[in-house]
């Protein structure tokens, strides 16, 4: 199937997956309430999302972990991951800040990390990010997820990045904008994406997440603490 170009100043249009009716509900009352956006359609169970995604095409789908027929790591999976045909921006809506299963929906190309209780101010930025290309993690869970989200490399692990790149892969591990970013550095916001497309490329990753848990994998990253 082939989808027509989307409008420059057409709304985001977005699909939301949870078993909960209440969270349905209450997640399409905060996006809807911005013009910029609107809710497409709603799911209550995973085979039910993967089907509306693929009907509806949608800009962003959020994703809960835990629902019937399908969980949202296979919903992300299959809209989402390296196999998908026309990949889409999959944000996953978690409860559960220790949850392991979070690690497997950032391997299969989620864009953004969010906790149900972080309020609708971080939901609407976690939408905006991943239609501006970057990622958005609860603040919450950003450290103690990345940290744990794979064993140490093999010794043998080449760093293919230049000295640049190594400074914006560490900002981008903390979580920083692009812009944020160009700030710290004093470089442009647009200078920084070209420079993080050739790091997603160098790191064969599929988004800033990857390069995140690259950083934190490889201890470029820094020290953990708390």
């Amino acid at each position: 199937m082939t989808v027509p170009p989307r409008p420059a100043n057409a709304p985001t249009r977005i699909l939301i997956a949870d078993d909960q009716e209440d969270v349905r509900s209450g997640f399409r009352l905060i996006l809807d309430s911005q013009p910029d956006m609107t809710v497409v359609g709603t799911a209550a169970d995973g085979g039910t999302a993967v089907e509306l995604a693929r009907s509806l095409s949608p800009d962003v789908v959020l994703a809960d972990i835990r629902m019937p027929c399908l969980d949202g790591l296979e919903v992300t999976r299959l809209l989402a991951g390296p196999e998908a045909e026309n990949p889409l921006r999959v944000i996953v809506v978690t409860t559960f800040d220790h949850d392991d299963y979070v690690h497997a929906a950032l391997r299969h190309g989620a864009c953004g990390f969010l906790l149900k209780r972080s309020g609708p101010g971080l939901l609407i930025e976690g939408v905006r990010a991943a239609m501006a290309g970057d990622t958005l993690i609860s603040p919450q869970v950003t450290v103690r997820l990345l940290h744990r989200l794979a064993p140490p490399p093999a010794v043998d692990a080449a760093d293919p990045l230049t000295d640049r790149e190594r400074e914006i892969t560490r900002l981008v591990a903390r979580g920083l904008t692009n812009a944020e970013i160009g700030a710290e550095l004093f470089i442009s916001a647009g200078t920084v994406k070209t420079h993080i497309a050739n790091i997603q490329a160098k790191l064969a990753v599929r988004n800033r997440v990857g390069i995140a848990a690259w950083a934190w994998e490889t201890g470029l990253a820094g020290p953990v603490s708390g």
